[in-house]
Protein backbone atom coordinates (compact mmCIF):
# COMPACT_ATOMS: atom_id res chain seq x y z
CA UNK A 1 0.00 0.00 0.00
CA UNK A 2 1.27 3.42 -0.95
CA UNK A 3 0.27 5.94 1.68
CA UNK A 4 -0.27 9.68 1.76
CA UNK A 5 0.22 11.39 5.12
CA UNK A 6 -2.37 14.09 5.71
CA UNK A 7 -1.08 16.47 8.37
CA UNK A 8 1.30 16.07 11.30
CA UNK A 9 -0.91 18.18 13.58
CA UNK A 10 -1.63 15.32 15.96
CA UNK A 11 1.09 14.16 18.34
CA UNK A 12 0.67 10.57 17.14
CA UNK A 13 1.05 11.39 13.43
CA UNK A 14 4.80 10.79 13.64
CA UNK A 15 4.16 7.41 15.27
CA UNK A 16 1.92 6.39 12.39
CA UNK A 17 4.47 7.62 9.86
CA UNK A 18 7.07 5.46 11.58
CA UNK A 19 4.73 2.46 11.44
CA UNK A 20 4.18 3.09 7.74
CA UNK A 21 7.95 3.17 7.19
CA UNK A 22 8.57 -0.01 9.18
CA UNK A 23 5.63 -2.09 7.95
CA UNK A 24 6.83 -4.43 5.16
CA UNK A 25 3.75 -3.76 3.02
CA UNK A 26 3.46 0.04 3.24
CA UNK A 27 5.45 3.06 2.13
CA UNK A 28 4.86 6.81 2.27
CA UNK A 29 4.57 8.41 -1.17
CA UNK A 30 3.47 11.95 -0.33
CA UNK A 31 2.76 14.40 2.48
CA UNK A 32 0.34 17.30 2.77
CA UNK A 33 -0.13 19.50 5.83
CA UNK A 34 -2.29 22.53 6.55
CA UNK A 35 0.93 23.95 8.02
CA UNK A 36 3.18 23.98 4.94
CA UNK A 37 6.38 24.56 6.91
CA UNK A 38 5.69 21.57 9.15
CA UNK A 39 4.70 19.42 6.21
CA UNK A 40 7.80 20.27 4.18
CA UNK A 41 10.00 19.52 7.18
CA UNK A 42 8.41 16.08 7.61
CA UNK A 43 8.65 15.36 3.87
CA UNK A 44 12.33 16.32 3.80
CA UNK A 45 13.01 14.16 6.85
CA UNK A 46 11.40 11.15 5.13
CA UNK A 47 12.75 11.98 1.66
CA UNK A 48 9.31 11.99 0.05
CA UNK A 49 7.44 14.61 -1.95
CA UNK A 50 5.56 17.41 -0.24
CA UNK A 51 2.29 18.02 -2.11
CA UNK A 52 1.11 21.64 -2.06
CA UNK A 53 -2.61 20.94 -2.34
CA UNK A 54 -4.69 18.32 -0.57
CA UNK A 55 -6.75 17.66 -3.69
CA UNK A 56 -3.56 16.97 -5.64
CA UNK A 57 -2.43 14.39 -3.10
CA UNK A 58 -5.85 12.74 -3.13
CA UNK A 59 -5.73 12.72 -6.92
CA UNK A 60 -2.45 10.78 -7.08
CA UNK A 61 -3.22 7.38 -8.62
CA UNK A 62 -0.19 5.77 -6.99
CA UNK A 63 -1.55 6.54 -3.52
CA UNK A 64 -3.87 3.81 -2.21
CA UNK A 65 -4.60 5.11 1.25
CA UNK A 66 -4.16 8.03 3.63
CA UNK A 67 -3.34 8.53 7.29
CA UNK A 68 -5.28 11.51 8.66
CA UNK A 69 -3.61 13.29 11.58
CA UNK A 70 -5.24 16.68 11.01
CA UNK A 71 -7.14 18.86 13.51
CA UNK A 72 -10.38 17.30 14.73
CA UNK A 73 -12.50 20.09 13.23
CA UNK A 74 -11.19 19.20 9.73
CA UNK A 75 -11.86 15.45 9.93
CA UNK A 76 -15.22 15.50 8.19
CA UNK A 77 -14.11 17.51 5.15
CA UNK A 78 -10.82 15.67 4.70
CA UNK A 79 -12.13 12.14 5.22
CA UNK A 80 -15.15 12.63 2.98
CA UNK A 81 -12.82 13.93 0.25
CA UNK A 82 -10.48 10.98 0.77
CA UNK A 83 -13.31 8.46 0.64
CA UNK A 84 -14.71 9.96 -2.55
CA UNK A 85 -11.21 9.82 -4.04
CA UNK A 86 -11.19 6.08 -3.35
CA UNK A 87 -8.50 6.19 -0.67
CA UNK A 88 -8.59 3.90 2.35
CA UNK A 89 -8.41 5.88 5.60
CA UNK A 90 -6.64 5.47 8.92
CA UNK A 91 -7.30 8.20 11.46
CA UNK A 92 -6.63 9.26 15.01
CA UNK A 93 -9.56 9.37 17.43
CA UNK A 94 -12.04 10.96 17.63
CA UNK A 95 -13.68 10.30 14.29
CA UNK A 96 -15.57 13.60 14.67
CA UNK A 97 -16.87 15.86 17.42
CA UNK A 98 -20.57 15.19 16.72
CA UNK A 99 -22.65 12.19 15.78
CA UNK A 100 -24.01 14.02 12.73
CA UNK A 101 -20.52 14.59 11.30
CA UNK A 102 -19.40 11.06 12.13
CA UNK A 103 -22.41 9.59 10.33
CA UNK A 104 -21.65 11.68 7.24
CA UNK A 105 -18.09 10.37 7.21
CA UNK A 106 -19.25 6.77 7.61
CA UNK A 107 -21.83 7.18 4.84
CA UNK A 108 -19.17 8.52 2.45
CA UNK A 109 -16.90 5.61 3.35
CA UNK A 110 -19.70 3.11 2.76
CA UNK A 111 -20.65 4.61 -0.59
CA UNK A 112 -17.03 4.59 -1.77
CA UNK A 113 -16.26 1.07 -0.55
CA UNK A 114 -13.00 2.06 1.16
CA UNK A 115 -11.75 0.77 4.50
CA UNK A 116 -11.81 3.19 7.42
CA UNK A 117 -10.06 2.30 10.66
CA UNK A 118 -9.97 4.56 13.73
CA UNK A 119 -7.08 4.24 16.18
CA UNK A 120 -8.57 2.95 19.45
CA UNK A 121 -5.41 1.21 20.63
CA UNK A 122 -6.36 0.09 24.14
CA UNK A 123 -9.17 -2.03 22.71
CA UNK A 124 -6.51 -4.39 21.39
CA UNK A 125 -4.26 -4.57 24.45
CA UNK A 126 -4.04 -7.88 26.28
CA UNK A 127 -5.45 -6.59 29.59
CA UNK A 128 -8.61 -5.45 27.79
CA UNK A 129 -9.15 -8.91 26.31
CA UNK A 130 -8.54 -10.50 29.73
CA UNK A 131 -11.05 -8.18 31.44
CA UNK A 132 -13.64 -8.82 28.74
CA UNK A 133 -13.23 -12.56 29.30
CA UNK A 134 -13.66 -12.12 33.06
CA UNK A 135 -16.88 -10.18 32.52
CA UNK A 136 -18.15 -12.67 29.96
CA UNK A 137 -17.39 -15.65 32.21
CA UNK A 138 -19.70 -14.34 34.92
CA UNK A 139 -17.02 -14.70 37.62
CA UNK A 140 -17.52 -11.11 38.70
CA UNK A 141 -21.30 -11.44 38.70
CA UNK A 142 -23.42 -8.58 37.39
CA UNK A 143 -21.25 -5.51 36.81
CA UNK A 144 -22.16 -2.75 39.24
CA UNK A 145 -19.41 -0.21 38.58
CA UNK A 146 -16.34 0.48 36.45
CA UNK A 147 -13.71 3.16 36.96
CA UNK A 148 -11.04 3.86 34.36
CA UNK A 149 -8.38 6.55 34.70
CA UNK A 150 -5.77 7.80 32.25
CA UNK A 151 -3.93 11.08 32.90
CA UNK A 152 -0.53 12.72 32.45
CA UNK A 153 1.18 16.05 33.13
CA UNK A 154 1.31 17.41 29.57
CA UNK A 155 -0.10 20.81 30.58
CA UNK A 156 1.72 21.33 33.87
CA UNK A 157 5.06 20.07 32.52
CA UNK A 158 4.39 21.93 29.25
CA UNK A 159 5.30 19.16 26.81
CA UNK A 160 2.03 19.03 24.89
CA UNK A 161 1.98 21.17 21.72
CA UNK A 162 0.24 24.49 22.27
CA UNK A 163 -2.32 23.81 19.56
CA UNK A 164 -3.76 21.04 21.77
CA UNK A 165 -5.35 23.86 23.77
CA UNK A 166 -7.02 25.39 20.71
CA UNK A 167 -10.70 24.83 21.33
CA UNK A 168 -11.75 25.29 17.71
CA UNK A 169 -9.20 22.87 16.29
CA UNK A 170 -9.47 20.25 19.02
CA UNK A 171 -13.20 20.65 19.73
CA UNK A 172 -12.31 20.18 23.39
CA UNK A 173 -9.39 19.49 25.71
CA UNK A 174 -8.20 16.65 27.92
CA UNK A 175 -11.44 14.71 27.58
CA UNK A 176 -11.66 14.59 23.80
CA UNK A 177 -7.94 13.83 23.47
CA UNK A 178 -6.82 11.60 26.33
CA UNK A 179 -10.19 10.85 27.88
CA UNK A 180 -11.24 9.01 24.74
CA UNK A 181 -9.47 5.89 26.01
CA UNK A 182 -11.33 5.54 29.34
CA UNK A 183 -14.57 6.41 27.55
CA UNK A 184 -14.38 3.78 24.80
CA UNK A 185 -13.19 1.17 27.32
CA UNK A 186 -16.20 1.95 29.54
CA UNK A 187 -18.41 1.49 26.48
CA UNK A 188 -16.62 -1.78 25.68
CA UNK A 189 -17.03 -3.24 29.17
CA UNK A 190 -20.52 -1.99 30.02
CA UNK A 191 -22.20 -1.10 26.75
CA UNK A 192 -23.83 2.21 25.88
CA UNK A 193 -25.13 4.13 28.91
CA UNK A 194 -28.48 5.84 29.24
CA UNK A 195 -27.23 9.02 30.93
CA UNK A 196 -24.05 11.13 31.01
CA UNK A 197 -22.79 13.75 33.48
CA UNK A 198 -19.47 15.60 33.63
CA UNK A 199 -17.17 17.71 35.77
CA UNK A 200 -14.40 19.73 34.06
CA UNK A 201 -11.37 21.37 35.65
CA UNK A 202 -9.28 24.31 34.38
CA UNK A 203 -6.21 24.16 36.63
CA UNK A 204 -3.86 25.82 34.11
CA UNK A 205 -6.52 28.29 32.91
CA UNK A 206 -6.35 27.12 29.31
CA UNK A 207 -9.13 27.68 26.80
CA UNK A 208 -10.04 24.00 27.14
CA UNK A 209 -10.44 21.69 30.14
CA UNK A 210 -7.21 20.21 31.46
CA UNK A 211 -8.91 17.51 33.52
CA UNK A 212 -12.32 15.87 33.50
CA UNK A 213 -14.52 13.25 35.09
CA UNK A 214 -17.42 11.69 33.19
CA UNK A 215 -20.03 9.45 34.75
CA UNK A 216 -22.20 7.08 32.76
CA UNK A 217 -25.51 5.87 34.18
CA UNK A 218 -27.32 2.66 33.21
CA UNK A 219 -30.93 1.74 33.74
CA UNK A 220 -29.95 -1.41 35.65
CA UNK A 221 -28.47 0.76 38.41
CA UNK A 222 -24.82 0.33 37.47
CA UNK A 223 -22.53 3.18 36.46
CA UNK A 224 -19.15 3.90 34.92
CA UNK A 225 -16.57 6.55 35.79
CA UNK A 226 -14.01 7.84 33.26
CA UNK A 227 -11.26 10.14 34.53
CA UNK A 228 -8.55 11.99 32.62
CA UNK A 229 -6.30 15.02 32.74
CA UNK A 230 -3.20 16.88 31.61
CA UNK A 231 -2.24 18.01 35.14
CA UNK A 232 -1.25 14.87 37.04
CA UNK A 233 2.45 14.16 37.67
CA UNK A 234 2.16 10.47 38.57
CA UNK A 235 -1.09 8.78 37.63
CA UNK A 236 -0.89 5.14 36.52
CA UNK A 237 -3.40 4.03 33.91
CA UNK A 238 -5.88 2.01 35.92
CA UNK A 239 -9.05 -0.01 35.51
CA UNK A 240 -11.50 -1.15 38.19
CA UNK A 241 -14.37 -3.50 37.42
CA UNK A 242 -16.71 -4.29 40.31
CA UNK A 243 -19.48 -6.85 40.25
CA UNK A 244 -21.92 -8.57 42.59
CA UNK A 245 -19.53 -11.53 43.02
CA UNK A 246 -16.07 -10.03 42.65
CA UNK A 247 -13.69 -7.31 41.56
CA UNK A 248 -10.93 -6.98 38.94
CA UNK A 249 -8.16 -4.38 39.16
CA UNK A 250 -5.52 -3.46 36.61
CA UNK A 251 -2.57 -1.06 36.84
CA UNK A 252 -2.74 0.08 40.46
CA UNK A 253 0.15 0.79 40.36
CA UNK A 254 1.76 -2.15 38.53
CA UNK A 255 0.73 -3.44 35.13
CA UNK A 256 -0.88 -6.54 36.56
CA UNK A 257 -4.46 -7.77 36.45
CA UNK A 258 -5.82 -9.01 39.76
CA UNK A 259 -9.18 -10.49 40.66
CA UNK A 260 -10.84 -11.18 43.98
CA UNK A 261 -13.76 -13.59 43.91
CA UNK A 262 -13.35 -15.20 47.32
CA UNK A 263 -11.09 -14.22 50.19
CA UNK A 264 -7.80 -13.79 48.31
CA UNK A 265 -6.50 -11.70 45.44
CA UNK A 266 -5.35 -13.75 42.46
CA UNK A 267 -3.29 -12.66 39.46
CA UNK A 268 -4.95 -13.15 36.07
CA UNK A 269 -2.88 -14.03 33.03
CA UNK A 270 -2.81 -11.30 30.39
CA UNK A 271 -2.58 -12.46 26.76
CA UNK A 272 -0.32 -10.80 24.23
CA UNK A 273 -1.49 -7.57 22.68
CA UNK A 274 -3.17 -7.89 19.32
CA UNK A 275 -1.58 -6.11 16.33
CA UNK A 276 -1.60 -2.31 16.41
CA UNK A 277 -4.57 -0.46 14.88
CA UNK A 278 -2.37 0.59 11.94
CA UNK A 279 -1.34 -3.02 11.24
CA UNK A 280 -4.95 -4.17 11.55
CA UNK A 281 -6.02 -1.50 9.06
CA UNK A 282 -3.45 -2.67 6.53
CA UNK A 283 -4.54 -6.27 7.03
CA UNK A 284 -8.22 -5.37 6.58
CA UNK A 285 -7.43 -3.59 3.32
CA UNK A 286 -5.26 -6.41 1.98
CA UNK A 287 -7.75 -9.13 2.90
CA UNK A 288 -10.82 -7.03 2.02
CA UNK A 289 -12.24 -7.55 5.50
CA UNK A 290 -14.92 -5.27 6.89
CA UNK A 291 -14.16 -2.73 9.61
CA UNK A 292 -17.73 -2.47 10.93
CA UNK A 293 -16.82 -3.37 14.55
CA UNK A 294 -14.14 -0.70 14.76
CA UNK A 295 -16.34 1.88 13.05
CA UNK A 296 -19.31 1.16 15.34
CA UNK A 297 -17.18 1.64 18.45
CA UNK A 298 -15.73 4.85 16.99
CA UNK A 299 -19.26 6.13 16.33
CA UNK A 300 -20.35 5.30 19.88
CA UNK A 301 -17.28 7.14 21.18
CA UNK A 302 -18.33 10.22 19.22
CA UNK A 303 -21.87 9.98 20.62
CA UNK A 304 -20.55 9.78 24.18
CA UNK A 305 -18.10 12.63 23.66
CA UNK A 306 -20.81 14.87 22.24
CA UNK A 307 -23.07 14.05 25.19
CA UNK A 308 -20.28 14.74 27.69
CA UNK A 309 -19.54 18.17 26.26
CA UNK A 310 -23.25 19.00 26.13
CA UNK A 311 -23.55 17.97 29.79
CA UNK A 312 -20.72 20.33 30.71
CA UNK A 313 -22.05 23.17 28.57
CA UNK A 314 -25.55 23.02 30.04
CA UNK A 315 -24.51 21.85 33.53
CA UNK A 316 -26.98 19.00 33.48
CA UNK A 317 -27.39 15.30 32.88
CA UNK A 318 -27.69 14.35 29.19
CA UNK A 319 -29.70 11.36 28.04
CA UNK A 320 -28.45 9.01 25.33
CA UNK A 321 -31.51 8.35 23.22
CA UNK A 322 -32.40 5.47 20.97
CA UNK A 323 -29.10 3.57 21.15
Amino acid sequence: MNIGMISFWHVHAKDYAKEAELHPDTSIKGIWDEDEERGRKEAELRQVDYINKLDDLLGMKEIDAVVVGSPTNTHKEIMMKAARAGKHIFTEKVLAATEEKALEILEAVKESGVKLFVSLPRVYDGYTEAIQELIKSGELGDITQTRIRLAHNGATADWLPQHFYNKEECQGGALIDLGCHPVYLTRLFQGMPNRVTTQFGYVTKKAVEDQAVVTFGYNNGSYGIAETGFVTAHSPFSIEVHGTKGTALYGVPDKRLLKKIGSEWEEVAIPSDRPSPFSQWVDHVQRDHGTDENNALALDLTVLMEAAYLAEKHKREVEIGGR
